[in-house]
């Protein structure tokens, strides 16, 4: 792997609670670098490139979700584009909700080592000192009960090739910097 991009994104419920820079102190504290950020409020078409329905999604979604339910004696009937068009209707509406700070970051195997310190996607589980872990409370549960998406303050690509779709959806080429950390000799 060694050194790759992803991107960050402080959704709005991470604006609105004024997490912008504990979010961004995280990555910078193990060495990454910020290489690309701006504040967006996005659109329902930029919303809807970041989180495309695509059978290669909403099928694993699905499958996931049925077992949720059926493990909890819950009968599910959805087919997997049913449940994969309201989960999505669900991320729409939440992404386009306010304000998003979208970033690349950048560093050796980042993409992992984001994951990592952004936590499991259900706060319940998320990992403690993660930025789920330690800022959200949020369960799918609630969200189901509400209709809408998780709240779990960022949004952090879940591979290299996702990364890249994701970085294309949300900035230009020139808007991704290159330059060297003070540190960078040491950590690298």
């Amino acid at each position: 792997m060694g050194i790759e991009s992803t991107l960050v994104l402080v959704k709005p419920d991470g604006v609105q609670r004024g997490l912008i820079g504990e979010v961004v102190k995280r990555f910078e504290q193990v060495g990454l670098k910020v290489t690309a950020m701006k504040m967006v409020l996005p659109s329902k078409a930029l919303a809807e490139k970041h989180y495309p329905l695509e059978k290669g999604w909403y099928e694993p979604l699905w499958k996931k979700t049925k077992e949720n339910y059926e493990s909890k004696g819950i009968s599910f009937k959805e087919t997997a584009i049913e449940t994969g068009t309201r989960v999505r209707n669900g991320l729409l509406e939440g992404l386009t909700s306010g304000p998003v700070v979208a970033m690349v970051v950048e560093g050796n195997y980042a993409v992992p080592i984001v994951r990592k310190i952004v936590g499991a996607t259900a706060p319940e589980k998320a990992e403690p000192g993660s930025i789920r872990g330690m800022f959200s409370t949020d369960s799918y549960d609630l969200a189901d009960k509400g209709k809408r998406a998780v709240r779990n303050i960022v949004h952090a690509s879940d591979l290299p090739d996702t990364a890249k779709r994701e970085i294309a959806v949300w900035f230009t080429k020139e808007e991704i910097h290159k330059y060297r950390r003070a540190d960078e000799n040491i950590v690298n």
